[in-house]
């Protein structure tokens, strides 16, 4: 109430009414050590309801994670360490950046599954329970986070994955900003969670016609979900948020704003405290709650011998997981990446799907899959098996719960998210895969990823109108630029097959934000490398393809994907023509303005203001690049249903376009 008051803003009722649940879990029953917030063998816990951060933060400070009084003053404000929403990587102890509704509860189920997949990795034969590798995930939701559609994709996935190192507490207040949920909600949660597959138990604090809070109840309730190990448990929790407010409890005014002082003077005085002092917290107090450190000391302890034991068994394997907690990739291991030979008609999809399937023996921290468009996104490695309860293999996907390839099914939204908490988790890298049109879906998640520098792969797949006949409804026109209008988000869109190599090289050496690739449907040529420049430029983002005549371009051709085939015939047009053409392949932007100046300008020169950018999409961006007399082929308008052959030509992605262009940019540039 206090911090809420101090800065005029805030969510001070959930933080309220799950004040015992969450001292409940982080005092008795979270496996956590604040001496070591960064302790593997720890539980994850995750606050999906962000809003009531200081349900988070509070436990932060009593447990002894490095926030004190005056952090939690200086909530929300600039340069404090209790921001308006939890920050991973900001705030110690905070396990995910949480806010947008939906996203931690989906994280938590991505957090689980990297477990399960980290303990299939280093300790498959231990028994249940006995393994260093084994955790919980808790999560606390409130309604919002149930109301918001990635929940029930994301918990739809943790039910048929059978993750029983899952615990959600859903917060049951049943207000939110709009008050009653009654306006927009009446379906049976528990049964929407049990038809998932959970385990549901309800632990009601109004079920006497008191509010009486049960922490015993609780905690019984916690530890029994600590043994269930075949499913996941859902625990509804009925509260009254703002307890125990006199006038606001139990109403939206209380969900998002501060109680004004009458009201928290009023509250404080039936808590028994002082209502003319604020922050007050008793020494003794801290000291009680603080007593937690020595649990946290004694558990991690008593893991790291059970973990040490682990490493005298398993050198091996122990070795290899030093590797990947430390993110070091293997040494050689891009002996492994394919060199394809020119000549040859290959779509970076198919090329990307190669590629996997040949480092994957060597990386094995690296897994993932699907939005149910595997065998379009060639996103399976060969020979690997599925990450799925065994009772659900099928004829065409065999696997176990330690598999690698991973069935998202149609979910792009909770993928997203779940990818998220894969990487947060640590112990493995994920990547995961569907059309770049549905990459929509996924936004929220993929903004998230970008905030919080995550080392997430997206495989988005069918670039462009070059997809042909599924017409517009499936053709990206403006994701390219959407997408790179995220900051944080690299987009690499290779040209040909070796493009596609090395961009896979890059973002896996790079390891420090999320990357997506956009790859094409239909079949590139993979480009001679002895006349063309090496694909290795691709780790630059962009680079000089093909030089003029005589290495003093007149006007510069800048292409990316599939239409640098096109810039590459424009190019001997105009060289027949007597106009000296450069070609320039602009995978990644991104990562061509990370590079200096130098280099940008060799690329770029500022002296030749003739240029001409070409790529199926919309040309919001190009303009950084082709200046105030170049000229872009672009994609202003929706695609349609045809072969991908007659909408480049209807669309006028040819190369006789780009010849035009050119000549256009070089007119402009002379006036």
């Amino acid at each position: 109430m206090d911090a809420v008051e101090k800065v005029g803003s805030g969510h001070p009722g959930t933080a309220m009414s799950l004040a015992p649940a969450a001292y409940l879990l982080f005092n008795k029953v979270l496996k956590h050590d604040p001496a070591d917030p960064a302790w593997p063998g720890r539980d994850r816990f995750v606050l999906s309801c962000g809003h009531s951060s200081l349900t988070l933060y509070i436990q932060l400070y009593l447990s002894g994670y490095g926030l004190e009084l005056d952090d939690l003053k200086a909530l929300r404000t600039w340069g404090s360490k209790t921001p308006g929403h939890p920050e991973h990587g900001f705030t110690v102890g905070v396990e995910t950046t949480t806010g947008p509704l939906g996203q931690g509860l989906a994280n938590a189920v991505g957090m689980a599954m990297a477990a399960r997949r980290e303990r299939g990795l280093f300790d498959p034969d231990a028994p249940a329970g006995e393994s260093p590798f084994d955790h919980t995930i808790w999560a606390f939701a409130s309604d919002g986070d149930i109301q918001e559609g990635i929940s029930h994709e994301a918990s739809a996935i943790a039910g048929h994955q059978r993750l029983g190192n899952l615990v959600v507490v859903w917060d049951d207040n049943r207000i939110s900003i709009e008050d009653d949920t009654q306006i927009a909600m009446s379906e049976d949660v528990l049964a929407r969670y049990a038809a998932y597959g959970w385990d549901t138990v309800r632990v009601d604090w109004l079920k006497t016609g008191e509010y009486v809070e049960d922490v015993k109840r609780l905690y019984e309730v916690m530890q029994a979900a600590k043994r269930e190990t075949g499913r996941p448990t859902f625990i509804a929790l009925r509260t009254v948020i703002g307890w125990p407010a006199p006038n606001k409890k139990d109403t939206g005014k209380i969900h998002g704003s501060a109680l004004g002082a009458d009201e928290v003077a009023a509250t404080k005085k039936i808590l028994g405290l002082d209502p003319d002092k604020t922050f007050d917290v008793a020494p003794e107090v801290l000291e009680h709650a603080r007593k937690v450190v020595d649990r946290g000391v004694a558990e991690r302890k008593a893991w790291d011998e059970k973990y040490q034991a682990w490493r005298a068994a398993n050198p091996e394997r122990a070795a290899e997981y030093d590797r990947i907690a430390e993110r070091r990739l293997p040494e050689g291991w891009t002996s492994k990446l394919p060199v394809f030979p020119a000549g040859k008609d290959l779509a970076t999809r198919a090329a990307s799907g190669e590629v996997l399937s040949a480092i994957g023996p060597v990386l094995p921290e690296l897994w993932g899959g699907s939005a149910d468009l595997a065998e379009s996104n060639n996103t399976t490695m060969k020979g690997e098996q599925s990450f799925i309860p065994l009772e659900f293999q099928t004829n065409d996907w065999k696997g176990g719960p330690y598999g690698r390839t991973l069935h998202f099914g149609i979910r792009e939204h909770a993928m997203g998210a779940i990818l998220n908490g894969i990487a947060l988790h640590g112990g493995t890298r994920p990547y995961g895969g569907t059309f770049l049109v549905f990459s929509d879906y996924m936004r929220p998640s993929v903004r998230l990823a970008a905030i919080m520098e995550l080392p997430v792969t997206y495989v988005w797949t069918h670039d462009s109108i070059g997809l042909g006949e599924d017409g517009p409804t499936h053709q990206p026109v403006e994701h390219l630029w959407a997408l790179r209008a995220i900051p944080g988000l690299n987009v690499v869109r290779p040209a040909d097959a070796n493009e596609t190599a090395v961009a896979w090289r890059s973002i896996l050496e790079r390891g420090d934000k999320p990357s997506g690739l956009a790859l094409s449907r239909q079949k590139l040529p993979v480009f001679d490398r002895e006349v063309l420049a090496p694909a290795d430029g691709t780790a630059k983002g962009g680079y000089v393809l093909a030089e003029a005549d005589g290495g003093t371009p007149e006007v510069i051709l800048i292409a990316t994907g599939s239409e640098v085939q096109i810039a590459l015939a424009a190019r001997d047009v105009l060289q027949a023509e007597g106009t000296p053409a450069r070609v320039v392949s602009m995978p990644c932007v991104e990562w061509f303005e990370e590079e200096d100046e130098t280099y940008r300008h060799e690329v770029l020169p500022p002296a030749i203001r003739a240029r001409v950018s070409v790529e199926a999409g919309v040309n919001l961006g190009w303009h950084r690049f082709v200046g105030d007399a170049g000229v872009s082929v672009s994609l202003e308008h929706f695609g349609a249903s045809a072969d991908y052959q007659t909408l480049f030509e209807k669309f006028g992605f040819t190369h006789e376009a780009v010849v035009a262009a050119a000549r256009e940019s070089l007119a402009k540039a002379k006036g």
